[in-house]
């Protein structure tokens, strides 16, 4: 019987993007089937996380991000621009946010037609891998989305006609999380028990296989 999770993951988390790369070759390589439930950033779910949080938190984020993606042989590059609207200095969150509302839209558009790994494995790289300057301009996300087998501009149009339906969504996925247990990204759930970060999937295939995971 083939497998799922439930995978909350986020275009602004470095870890949701380094994680990507594994669950597509889970995915390919194990009958399992990753259902994508793109969430907000901290930075969206709650705007004063990182004016309280304690400014180690980051100072240890960006050499541990960089180095995880040198292990793995990944490349990476904080993006430019940022998906977030945000003063790096104070922590301080920008009221109005369009490249992440517009990512996550599109995150869960894909997802509702099946498309979620690919599409965010795509979309990602463009964001996250160094490759482009101004992923959010041109045809650089399109271009993306076509590799996953994904019609942006269908996509966007969708969005635009029906704009609360996808916001719903995307709350009905941060409320998932919450109820899963946890708040961070990348979580996967499998069976009711979440596995939070990219360090967890190793413990993931092993619950997973107590359950008769098996590879294609």
């Amino acid at each position: 019987m083939t497998l799922s999770i439930d995978l909350y993951w986020s275009f602004r988390s470095p870890y949701s993007y380094l994680a990507t790369r594994r669950l597509v070759e889970i995915n390919a390589d194990y009958d399992v089937d990753i259902n994508v439930r793109p969430v907000q950033p901290l930075a969206v779910r709650d705007d004063t996380f990182f004016e309280r949080v304690d400014p180690l938190f980051i100072r240890y984020l960006v050499p541990d991000t960089f180095r995880l993606a040198e292990m793995m042989g990944i490349d990476y590059r904080w993006p430019q621009p940022d998906p977030i609207v945000q003063d790096i200095e104070t922590g301080k969150v920008a009221t109005e946010q369009p490249h992440i509302w517009r990512l996550t839209r599109l995150g869960v558009a894909a997802a509702a037609e099946g498309k979620g790994l690919s599409f965010i494995d795509q979309i990602s790289q463009v964001i996250w891998d160094g490759s482009v300057e101004d992923w959010n301009e041109g045809d650089h996300l399109k271009k993306a989305a076509a590799r996953a087998g994904v019609d942006l501009d269908r996509l966007e149009a969708g969005i635009a006609d029906d704009t609360a339906k996808y916001d719903a969504l995307i709350a009905d996925n941060h409320a998932a999380l919450q109820a899963a247990g946890h708040w961070g990204v990348p979580t996967m759930v499998f069976d009711g028990e979440p596995f939070f970060g990219q360090d967890r999937i190793d413990v993931l295939l092993w619950r997973m296989g107590q359950h008769g995971l098996k590879k294609c």
